[in-house]
């Protein structure tokens, strides 16, 4: 594919090389505009109080749509029920916990396939709390998705525990998803062009 930048008729090879980083450099700031602002709730923020599956939806749609637009839908988290990703609802409302995990879902599921997911979540039960889970896997996305956008300078180190076999999981799997919204996102800019 090759990137059309005006007034390149006259051109030394370096002048349009130069060009084209330039174009580079400002694709990328066009896609980090996007990702400037993203945070996902922390644990304790996530509403207590039950959402119904269309609120619910809704609920996680709006937090993760500068990243991954349109990655949940009702029909989704019906199907996570169903095939044992996060428990029942109880009277049809989705508790805390139930949206954390569906945060991670919709998230990992972009790299992973629904049985290395549930071989994820059996994992985590067995090593962390959901909320400490969560919120590590929170801090950790946004983290990466800011270096990745080269909105940070460096990776901060997350959490208060040295890096388990558990952890270098997790840091593989956000370090792959936060790379395809990168890459996605530039793409989708350079299409447009």
């Amino acid at each position: 594919m090759s990137i059309s930048i005006p007034f390149v008729d006259k051109m030394s090879a370096s002048q349009y090389n130069t060009l084209r980083v330039m174009h580079m450099k400002e694709t990328l700031k066009q896609a980090a505009l996007s990702i400037a602002n993203f945070r996902l709730p922390r644990y304790q923020e996530i509403p207590n109080v039950g959402l119904y599956l269309e609120q619910t939806c809704q609920y996680i749609s709006e937090y993760l749509e500068p990243a991954l637009p349109g990655c949940m839908t009702n029909s989704m988290i019906s199907n996570y029920v169903k095939k044992g990703l996060i428990t029942r609802p109880v009277r049809k409302q989705y508790s805390r916990e139930q949206i954390a995990y569906l945060f991670f879902i919709a998230i990992a599921k972009n790299v992973l396939s629904l049985n290395a997911l549930q071989n994820f979540i059996r994992l985590q039960e067995r090593t962390y709390t959901v909320e400490k889970a969560y919120n590590y896997f929170v801090e950790e996305f946004e983290n990466q998705l800011l270096y990745c956008f080269e909105l940070k300078p460096t990776i901060d180190a997350v959490g208060e525990d040295a890096l388990s076999n558990e952890k270098r999981l997790l840091y593989s799997c956000i370090a792959s998803v936060t790379q395809k919204i990168y890459l996605e996102k530039c793409l989708e800019i350079i299409t447009k062009e």
